[in-house]
């Protein structure tokens, strides 16, 4: 049973939860951008300020979360934003599929294809998680925070680069962003054919994506962490559009909609929702909490996982029956227009 949860979680999320969450980022930061430019102003240097906050938020975040921080990525990544809010659509477009298509990797496959002897630099990510990992045994919770607010984020850091996640995430930041600007997300009958033509077009693509990325992981190292890391990206963003589209297309539908519209709730606490989940995991499975970690296996986390959603389901409409922010989007926020009218 563990290994069918497992292998059924992985497939719907691993990969996809994250690229949906980097999507969301640029598009929400072409509706800042766009309202703030009706009223004659530029948001991109104000951008930049609530990227500094938002090292902030990740530093509270990877304090409970070991090595597995995705927000400080997003903060030093965030910076394409700023640097191309003013460029035409056609080349948001074009630089979001050349950071999609991982240079980096073919680089480096082209290049052991020259040379044999060519291979990655080692960034000992390996061994610094074996780190995180003992301090984190250790249940002593002033080294815990500390180690994982250090080390744990240039853990997270490197793995990144292994995994090629800093380029994938800005071409995520950058197609949310284009999005946008097409306004592709408004209800039309334009808007419904690009995301019947999205679905059919990344459904098709899928199966020979994931196909290939499996018979290459099966070659030699170098391959797998080369061509082998596009692949992974490319079958996981084909499924990702596979979710997205098939969300957009049934959330026209008044039934779907109504049945799934107390998601909102959750979504207008996201950044709340999403640094509460890494304390919670940390008391519930660390030894200076609960330490469940060794009595758990996929099937019970995921059960486990599916009460904490509930709970923060419950909190966040109660919290926002009250107030119009959560609490930690308030503070983004607030000290987003610090010195400012907006």
């Amino acid at each position: 049973m563990d290994q069918g949860v497992f292998n059924a979680v992985f497939t719907l999320f691993a990969g996809k939860a994250y690229a949906i969450f980097s999507l969301l980022f640029g598009f929400t930061f072409f509706l800042q951008m766009d309202g703030q430019r009706k009223k004659g102003k530029d948001f991109g240097w104000r951008f930049l300020w609530r990227l500094v906050l938002l090292a902030g938020f990740a530093t509270l975040d990877a304090a409970f979360f070991p090595a597995g921080d995705v927000l400080l990525l997003f903060t030093v990544v965030g910076l394409v934003l700023f640097l191309v809010r003013h460029w035409s659509d056609r080349a948001v477009l074009i630089l979001a599929v050349l950071f999609l298509l991982q240079p980096v990797e073919w680089f480096h496959y082209i290049a052991s294809l020259v040379n044999p002897a060519h291979h990655l630099p080692d960034l000992k990510v390996g061994e610094m998680y074996a780190q995180v990992a003992e301090v984190t045994k250790s249940g002593n919770f002033g080294d815990f925070i500390l180690c994982n607010i250090t080390l744990g984020q240039k853990t997270s850091l490197l793995w990144a680069v292994n995994a090629g996640r800093f380029f994938q995430t800005a071409g995520l930041f950058l197609l949310g962003f284009w999005l946008g600007r097409k306004r592709r997300f408004a209800d039309n009958a334009g808007n419904r054919e690009f995301w019947v033509r999205t679905l059919a077009v990344s459904a098709v693509l899928f199966a020979p994506l994931y196909t290939l990325n499996e018979l290459i992981m099966q070659g030699p190292k170098i391959v797998r962490q080369t061509a082998g890391t596009a692949f992974d990206m490319w079958q996981k963003l084909a499924f990702t559009f596979v979710l997205v589209s098939s969300f957009v297309l049934l959330y026209r539908n008044a039934g779907f909609s109504r049945a799934v519209s107390g998601l909102r709730f959750y979504g207008r606490m996201s950044l709340t929702n999403y640094i509460t989940q890494s304390v919670i995991g940390a008391l519930v499975y660390f030894p200076f909490g609960l330490y469940f970690a060794p009595h758990c296996g996929y099937t019970l986390s995921l059960l486990i996982g599916i009460a904490v959603f509930i709970l923060q389901l419950l909190f966040c409409r109660w919290w926002l029956s009250r107030h119009r922010q959560g609490p930690l989007e308030y503070i983004w926020h607030k000290w987003t227009w610090i010195g400012s009218e907006r």
